[in-house]
């Protein structure tokens, strides 16, 4: 019982890594730009969950839906406004330290404004439990785990089915060609940019409610991202999500088996382990043909 336990509290927080990561995911296949600053976009939608609930009493689930636009706009002008000079006039390597100095800046406003403690959401129902066939399950762990998968399913949907999504893995595959098509890939970029910022602060708004949460934290959830990208691949929620609940599971029969002071050292474990064997992740990269 304990085993499935253990199991039921990996796939939760797995749930959580995924979406977490997702928009990582989405611009690392899209334009190849590691985005050091997605960690602290995270932190942002949870901070501004928690300002809409302290301030208006807005239920944090329902803060889901203006904290994505916020973060999609703050996104698309991020990228129009600081990351596209970092790759276009200079390299990639360019925007890895663009968007590391902007992390940096976005943690030391966050300490201004919010101050360095560790803040939660907690509404009235935070703490109800249900068991279930000798399992203890958290209402809210269980509902963030099902929006997670909700918002996953959504981004697959907009990425295979409307035009949009095919225009980004068009310019993914070959940006040359979508240019030749027509395509405004400036535009394309900044789109992925405000989608990456949108998925990122849902899952910060999630995470408000399952974990207490501080400026300090953006390199954790950067880093997880970054774990989660290469166990699942590149450029799709589906590679997202295998990487995300593999995290989780390892992470938590890693603290139980262990102790709580190791997951992080499994994460990197298997990481390595990853690299060495499938650096393209269990299900590949999802849009490029080249490397």
């Amino acid at each position: 019982m304990l085993t499935l336990q253990t199991i039921a509290d990996g796939l939760v927080l797995g749930g959580l890594y995924a979406l977490a990561a997702v928009g990582f995911s989405l611009i690392f296949g899209v334009m190849s730009v590691v985005n050091l600053s997605h960690g602290v976009m995270v932190l942002i939608g949870a901070y501004l969950a928690w300002l809409l609930w302290h301030a208006i009493g807005l239920d944090p689930l329902l803060a889901i839906v203006p904290v994505m636009a916020a973060m999609f706009g703050f996104g698309y002008l991020y990228q129009r406004g600081l990351i596209r000079f970092a790759v276009e006039r200079a390299s990639l390597l360019a925007s890895m330290l663009v968007t590391f100095g902007a992390a940096l800046m976005l943690r030391n406003l966050l300490v201004l404004v919010f101050s360095p403690d560790f803040k939660s959401i907690a509404p009235s129902y935070a703490f109800a439990h249900v068991r279930l066939a000798g399992l203890t399950l958290d209402l809210v762990r269980v509902a963030a785990l099902a929006l997670s998968m909700l918002l996953l399913l959504a981004l697959a949907l907009i990425l295979n089915v409307t035009r949009i999504g095919r225009v980004m893995r068009a310019t993914a595959q070959e940006e040359v060609a979508a240019r030749l098509c027509g395509i405004d890939v400036r535009h394309v970029y900044a789109l992925t940019f405000g989608v990456s910022a949108a998925f990122a602060g849902a899952s910060g708004a999630i995470i408000g409610l399952v974990l207490p949460f501080s400026p300090s934290d953006d390199g954790l959830w950067t880093m997880n991202a970054f774990v989660v990208v290469t166990l699942g691949g590149v450029g799709s929620p589906a590679g997202a999500l295998v990487g995300g609940l593999l995290l989780g599971l390892i992470g938590a029969f890693a603290a139980r088996l262990i102790g709580p002071a190791f997951p992080n050292a499994m994460m990197f474990l298997v990481l390595v382990a990853m690299l060495l064997i499938r650096p393209a992740g269990l299900l590949g990269n999802a849009w490029r043909a080249r490397a």
